[in-house]
C-alpha cells in the first residue's frame, strides 16, 4: 500500500520533527552538532527558507521553518538536510543500516498560538 501524500503547501510555516532510527542518538559529540548546523545553513542559503527556531536533541531534531516562493519545496529542503547529515554520520561512525526513523514529521503551523508554543 503506498504512503499517503504529504500535505506541504508552498510558503507556509512548518514544525518539523525527525528522529534517529529506534530513537538512537544522532549526535555523539560537539562536532556532530556543529556539522548539523553547517548543513542547515548550507541548505538555508540554497533553498531560501526562513528558519525561526531549532532544537537539536541527542536523538531527534525540531525545526520551525517557513518555505518561500524564492526557494525549494519542503521535500527538497528536508531531503537535502537529512541525507547530507546521515551520510556524514554514517561515514564518521561507520554506521550501517537505517539512520532516520520513518519519514520526518511536518506539522503545518497556521495559528499564532501554535507558532509561539513552538
Amino acid at each position: 500500500m503506498p504512503r499517503t501524500a504529504r500535505v506541504a503547501p508552498d510558503e507556509h510555516i512548518y514544525h518539523i520533527l525527525t528522529r534517529g532510527n529506534n530513537r538512537q542518538d544522532v549526535f555523539k559529540d560537539e562536532g556532530d552538532w556543529r556539522k548539523y548546523r553547517e548543513i542547515l545553513q548550507k541548505y538555508k542559503e540554497k533553498y531560501k527558507f526562513r528558519l525561526y527556531h531549532y532544537a537539536l536533541m541527542k536523538n531527534h531534531i525540531h525545526l520551525v521553518l517557513e518555505t518561500t516562493d524564492k526557494g525549494g519545496r519542503l521535500s527538497e529542503i528536508m531531503k537535502g538536510i537529512n541525507l547530507s547529515y546521515a551520510q556524514y554520520f554514517k561515514s564518521k561512525y561507520r554506521h550501517i543500516g537505517h539512520f532516520w526513523q520513518d519519514r520526518y514529521k511536518s506539522i503545518l503551523i497556521s495559528k499564532d498560538d501554535y507558532l509561539l508554543a513552538c
